[in-house]
């Protein structure tokens, strides 16, 4: 199609041990746990006949493991590791537990206007956006029309670059689950993006046991 950039196709890692406990992992290097190392196992399946012009990943352990497993038997394709696909800067919330963030007075503005926070000693939802929606946009724009990059990143900062895709505000990203190890997927071209996927292949068991009333920071408890 004349003025197509390159498809992003954005995939959260899989399931972790901080996932699992209600825990805030943020820039903490955590691991897949087993449940995790199977989605990223099936995602691999979902993803083996996609062509890939390049990969890039947060360079977080989590996500380069899922990676690892996605490209298996691929080594064809270049992978790059980008710190503006990396986790939120939660600052003084790395490592707390979910439920007594809850409790904190920053909690309900992360629900309702994230656009306004910048966590304590760490970094602002709306600079996490801007870095995020900045890397994959150029690096979609420097490849042939019709190219398939893969990105795998965390739950924030897929639904960031999935909400300027959508044309919403970021006050409104908290409408939008990205499950660990789902696929969502952005065609860029020029004048506008397309979103043609949003949390798929997803467990259902996943999607049926998430919490959804209420969003929480790192993209939800992944199950």
């Amino acid at each position: 199609m004349v003025g197509d950039m390159a498809t992003a196709i954005l995939v959260r890692h899989g399931q972790t041990t901080a996932n699992a406990g209600g825990v805030l992992a943020g820039r903490t290097d955590v691991e897949l746990n087993d449940h995790g190392r199977a989605q990223v196992q099936a995602l691999a399946g979902r993803l083996a006949d996609v062509p890939l012009a390049a990969a890039v990943t947060s360079p977080l352990l989590r996500t380069r493991q899922t990676l690892a497993a996605v490209l298996a038997g691929r080594p064809d394709v270049p992978v790059v590791a980008d710190p503006d696909l990396s986790e939120v800067e939660y600052g003084e919330w790395t490592g707390a537990e979910l439920a007594e963030l809850a409790k904190d007075p920053l909690w309900p503005v992360v629900q309702a206007h994230p656009s306004a926070v910048t966590f304590p000693g760490g970094e602002s939802m709306a600079a996490m956006s801007a870095r995020a929606v900045a890397a994959v946009r150029g690096r979609c724009a420097e490849h042939e029309p019709g190219a398939n990059l893969l990105f795998v990143s965390h739950g924030d900062v897929i639904k960031a670059i999935l909400a300027d895709a959508l044309g919403m505000h970021l006050d409104a990203f908290q409408r939008i689950n990205v499950n660990p190890a789902s696929v969502s997927v952005v065609r860029y071209v020029h004048g506008r993006p397309f979103v043609d996927r949003v949390n798929c292949g997803a467990d259902l068991a996943d999607l049926l046991t998430t919490a959804t009333d209420e969003a929480v920071p790192g993209g939800g408890k992944g199950g």
